[in-house]
């Protein structure tokens, strides 16, 4: 069985970016690291890259050269499974492909020592399924860093349905010891952070359909104190991703939300790393620049699509979808996939820039007032329907008097 204490030895699979991220994590507290992929030109540019952000570092005078040096020693690459069999921590970093995922599992499987745990830094898929390839369930969990790894506070530690409690209570304390704010995660689709966010993203797309631009969404969001509007995300992100997967999957159209992800893609604007996307990016900035071709293609897309559009103010903005991420919370408690209601709005402060004034999503539905929050969400139930319907435990504390958080 694992314990804390006996997680000495840690490999990372995957020398994408989030792989170098989680990498840093381990060797920046001191931990030796054993980094595979099977292409070993990734792995000496994932090295090169990681010298590079050290060398700012040193730069910055945050440390010496020699620490930047030692943190880098700390690094074996290899492209052998068999070079993993003594680790008691293995983290899969590959891009979201179930069938990918369970290859390099089953590998793990036969590679690494029985007492050996085995996360994948899923953002999205099913543990159990992942799990399903190896025979040691009780060993295998997520552990979803967020981008970019080295960087972002938020872990969210994901139990499958066998994952023993010492092994997440062993994941609990790394991510402690790796300077995480490490949260407990159910296994849904989404976990706790990205189930909400779909809901917040659905909003952020339906109030353009109907008459907002991607310019006021983001200018309202960061008005009422998120970190990042979510169009400025969508090209930090990348716009093409959500794009190509639709294509893979074969609705390359999708729902009218999409359709102005889609146009934008047709044209090559990808976001931030073409320098164009919803906003534009002069060479070598990340400066997003208001581009009001977007908001044209915006009202091309609505008027394809059958909307009629009006003027939406930057309130019901902010209103649909700030309760959009509370409803979505509440319902995550009623099912069990969080803890309490404080881990879903550290999840949010930690992971998504929800601003720390208002204290997470839960404790500024509590602000307003749950009979508040209810009363609004039934009228947007009313005005646009399923989407809108409560999440019973918000129903049962507004009706009781009580607040999600004591």
């Amino acid at each position: 069985m694992a314990s804390f204490e006996e997680i000495k030895k840690v490999a990372v699979i995957g020398a994408g970016t989030m792989g170098r991220g989680i990498v840093m994590n381990f060797i920046n507290v001191g931990y030796p690291v054993t980094w595979l992929d099977v292409n070993a030109e990734m792995l000496e540019k994932g090295v090169e890259e990681i010298g590079k952000v050290y060398k700012r570092s040193v730069a910055q005078e945050r440390f010496d050269q020699a620490e930047a040096d030692a943190r880098v020693a700390r690094i074996t690459t290899t492209q052998d499974y068999a070079d993993l069999a003594d680790m008691d921590l293995v983290i899969e970093a590959v891009y979201e492909n179930m069938d990918l995922k369970k290859k390099i599992f089953a590998e793990l499987e036969i590679a690494v020592k029985p007492s050996g745990i085995l996360a994948s830094n899923t953002s999205y898929l099913n543990i159990d399924e992942i799990a399903s390839a190896t025979k040691r369930p009780s060993q295998v969990l997520g552990l979803h860093f967020f981008s970019p790894a080295h960087i972002m506070k938020l872990l969210e530690v994901v139990r499958g349905k066998d994952t023993a409690q010492d092994v997440l209570d062993a994941c609990l304390a790394i991510g402690k010891t790796i300077k995480k704010e490490a949260v407990l995660a159910g296994n849904c689709h989404g976990f706790i952070g990205n189930r909400m966010l779909e809901k917040y993203s659905r909003q952020s797309r339906e109030v353009v359909l109907e008459g907002a631009t991607p310019w006021q969404v983001d200018q309202a969001l960061q008005g009422f104190g998120m970190a990042m509007g979510p169009y400025r995300m969508y090209d930090v992100v990348g716009i093409d991703l959500g794009w190509r997967s639709r294509q893979l999957a074969g609705v390359g159209r999708g729902e009218p939300i999409v359709w102005l992800d889609n146009k934008l893609c047709e044209m090559e604007r990808f976001g931030q790393k073409s320098g164009h996307g919803f906003y534009k990016y002069e060479p070598g900035s990340r400066q997003a620049i208001h581009d009001p071709e977007t908001d044209m293609l915006a009202r091309e897309v609505a008027e394809e699509a059958g909307y009629t559009q009006r003027d939406i103010g930057d309130e019901e903005i902010v209103r649909r979808c700030i309760l959009a991420l509370v409803n979505e919370g509440a319902r995550i408690l009623d099912e069990g996939y969080a803890e309490s209601a404080e881990d879903i709005d550290r999840v949010y402060l930690y992971g998504y820039g929800f601003p720390a004034d208002k204290g997470g999503p839960m404790k500024y539905a509590d602000s307003l007032g749950l009979d508040e929050v209810l009363k609004q969400i039934r009228q947007l139930e009313a005005e646009q329907g399923e989407f809108w319907k409560p999440a019973a435990g918000l129903v049962r504390r507004a009706e009781a008097g009580e607040s999600f958080r004591a």
